[in-house]
């Protein structure tokens, strides 16, 4: 059966057809364009459930096909790209990727990311549904409750400090900006600094981790943001 159609935007033939033959081989049908303009105009026709993208177009910039498909949907953008710069990655989440993945990378993280892009899709577009608890090692969140426990034990967090986590659970396998928790947590309008974030994170490593120094739960994604791990099962 297969899985739903994956739009690959990739001008490097070798890149593309070992990503197609590699979804292909996982019941996934792909179709493939090598400039942005040909991939606004496949996203366009075929709404395709996810899209891999590279930012190296021949035509314009990847981070403009995000922008244009942004306009009128919400289906997952997965950027794939040699750009390693920390203000690149962020630029292209804060548009509105899911996810970035910087070549070169392995087949099974790729998988992952997809999996993961895929569910928070269908729960956007309300054709899934968010578990109301969350769970990841001995970490977990009961939504309804509001409750969080580590190992079976309660943890008291303040307002802010359960915003943040909730949200990062939410999303839990996605790269979160610093930006993004900003506004999502103390709004829009909040003075562009994120020591006040990285005060909170502090707090909330000090009662989840075992090691704050090195985190089960939430990882840094140094200069972008947090990342919480992905929910078993």
């Amino acid at each position: 059966m297969i899985k739903g159609t994956v739009l690959i935007i990739e001008d490097e033939e070798n890149i593309s057809d070992f990503i197609s033959t590699s979804l292909r081989a996982q019941e996934f049908k792909t179709v493939c364009a090598k400039t942005a303009g040909e991939g606004i105009n496949l996203a366009t026709s075929l709404c395709p459930e996810l899209i891999l993208l590279d930012l190296g177009l021949p035509d314009m910039d990847g981070i403009e096909v995000i922008k244009n498909v942004r306009e009128w949907s919400m289906l997952p953008i997965i950027v794939i790209s040699a750009r390693s710069q920390e203000k690149e990655k962020v630029e292209a989440l804060d548009l509105g990727a899911d996810d970035y993945i910087t070549k070169p990378f392995g087949i099974s993280e790729l998988m992952a990311r997809i999996r993961t892009a895929l569910r928070h899709g269908a729960i956007a577009s309300g054709t899934g549904a968010a578990s109301e608890v969350f769970k990841v090692g001995g970490f977990s969140l009961d939504f309804g409750k509001r409750l969080v426990k580590v190992d079976g034990n309660e943890v008291h967090l303040t307002q802010v400090e359960y915003k943040i986590v909730a949200l990062l659970a939410r999303n839990a396998g996605k790269v979160m900006t610093y930006d993004a928790i900003i506004s999502h947590v103390w709004g829009p309008y909040m003075d562009d600094n994120n020591r006040i974030l990285r005060v909170n994170m502090a707090n909330i490593r000090r009662k989840l981790e075992k090691n704050p120094a090195e985190p089960q739960y939430i990882y840094t994604e140094i200069g972008v943001g947090y990342r919480m791990m992905e929910e078993e099962g």
